[in-house]
């Protein structure tokens, strides 16, 4: 699994370099929720987001978003795009790596190791990626859910980058909060103003 090896040097409790998965091993399926709870969590993962609104709350372009899709680097989870006249649908969890995946390009670490990092993420439930902090020395992603182990690294001269999942996740929460999304399950676009609300309080009126 990915992460799974002790961090170098750190000992077992130390920061996790992260590996690719081993061959024949399924990824984990995430099961909690973000630890805001309720119905508007729940929410989240029903919402898809078109390319162009994926692109405004992760801050890309539309060349990059589709370069990514088209070699697997980071596809839409909700609904890939089949053939013309079909658009693309990004989940919540989606976007947040997107903007991650910009994040780390900008930095210059390798697409090997992001490619890896995306695997990571994609393996883990909400919770730990909303205290997850992500390191890279250049040649290395690490995974820090501690601020002692954030502290290892540095003191180490290893970790000249950091990314705070859960930094990154309210970003784009809140750059999401302002655009529109779009009801998985029938299609219905929910305007701006979170449309994670907009859908609970829809569902609390049906009752």
């Amino acid at each position: 699994m990915a992460g799974g090896a002790p961090g170098r040097g750190f000992g077992e409790s130390g920061p996790s370099p992260l590996h690719s998965s081993t061959a024949g091993h399924a990824p984990q399926r995430p099961t909690a929720v973000p630890s805001g709870g309720g119905a508007a969590s729940m929410a989240t993962e029903e919402i898809g987001y078109r390319g162009p609104t994926a692109c405004a709350a992760a801050g890309i372009t539309y060349r990059q978003l589709d370069y990514w899709a088209r070699t697997g680097l980071v596809e839409p989870s909700v609904r890939p795009a089949y053939g013309s006249g079909t658009q693309r649908l990004y989940s919540f969890r989606d976007v947040v790596v997107l903007k991650i995946v910009k994040r780390f390009l900008d930095t210059g670490v390798s697409l090997q190791n992001i490619r890896t990092a995306v695997q990571h993420l994609r393996e883990r439930g909400f919770r730990d990626l909303e205290r997850m902090t992500l390191m890279s020395d250049g040649a290395t992603v690490y995974e820090c859910t501690s601020p002692d182990e954030v502290h290892a690294l540095l003191q180490g001269g290893q970790g000249i980058f950091g990314i705070a999942v859960g930094v990154v996740w309210r970003d784009v929460e809140s750059a999401l909060s302002q655009l529109h999304g779009e009801r998985v399950d029938t299609g219905e676009t929910l305007v701006g103003h979170n449309p994670a609300d907009e859908l609970a309080r829809r569902r609390n009126r049906a009752v």
